[in-house]
């Protein structure tokens, strides 16, 4: 489940401890530069609040570093996709910050287990997908909560997705974009071959999904958790881990519940 919280910033008073982070990118090295020079600069772990200057790949790698850390991270787009960012550099920093929504993210946690028995754990803010490896189908038995609900998926792939990367590669492959305050998690076929016209599933965000890879010698599949990919799997499991969140801040007026809804009339 992902959490929308009133349009405030999450502390008391501006903040006065900022660190910022920068993509490997010239212009986001520039900004970094000059945002240090003004403000200053702590470790992310002993700041208020996190400045990430990038694009939404950095910043996905800058909120898995951050997870269960009580600091917000503000991200300003330094590159090419900006969809977690927010658009433009304030002029007054630390009192822009004491503006902004936040929205407090929860990850899902994947379990693999490999064709030689090794188990693999990761989490993805994003998603967590499967996909053939080779040039033959997957063949891939579907079960939520213990009850197998589709006995063989023959595809290119499987992913569920959170509500905040709904809009991400779950879109891509023509799944639902999921409100933030839903508590679904999409369940989606990517290139169904059979069933031909099975589009999905939503499901409630506590589901467990068990995804096991039949005929798996034959037809390998891989597994991938935002940044981690494990070959050759056999078994996968996915549920979302209410342990762990992250805090992202927005512009007022652009939470990323406002872009999620808007996402829905981009034609």
């Amino acid at each position: 489940m992902t959490e929308v919280h009133p349009p405030a910033w999450p502390h008391s008073g501006a903040p006065r401890r900022l660190s910022f982070i920068s993509a490997p990118n010239e212009q986001a090295r520039r900004t970094h530069d000059e945002l240090v020079a003004r403000y200053g600069q702590y470790a992310p772990h002993d700041a208020d609040a996190v400045i990430c200057l990038g694009g939404d790949g950095f910043m996905l790698e800058t909120l898995h570093s951050m997870l269960g850390e009580p600091i917000p991270v503000y991200g300003i787009n330094c590159g090419s996709v900006g969809f977690l960012m927010n658009p433009s550099l304030p002029d007054d920093l630390p009192a822009h910050l004491a503006q902004t929504q936040a929205a407090t993210l929860h990850p899902l946690r994947m379990c693999s287990i490999d064709r030689a028995g090794v188990e693999t754990k990761a989490l993805a803010l994003n998603d967590v997908f499967l996909f053939r490896q080779t040039r033959q189908a997957a063949k891939i038995e579907i079960a939520v909560d213990g009850r197998v609900r589709m006995p063989e998926l023959i595809c290119d792939g499987v992913l569920v997705s959170t509500p905040a990367g709904s809009t991400a590669y779950n879109l891509s492959a023509h799944g639902p974009i999921v409100p933030l305050s839903a508590n679904l998690l999409p369940l989606t076929p990517i290139s169904a071959f059979r069933p031909r016209r099975w589009r999905g599933a939503l499901l409630p965000s506590t589901a467990r999904v068990t995804l096991t890879i039949l005929e798996s010698e034959k037809r390998p599949v891989a597994a991938v958790a935002d940044f981690t990919e494990v070959r050759d799997v056999v078994r996968v499991e996915i549920e979302e881990d209410r342990t762990l969140h992250v805090t992202l801040l927005f512009d007022a007026g652009q939470s990323l519940s406002e872009r999620i809804l808007a996402e829905q009339f981009t034609v």
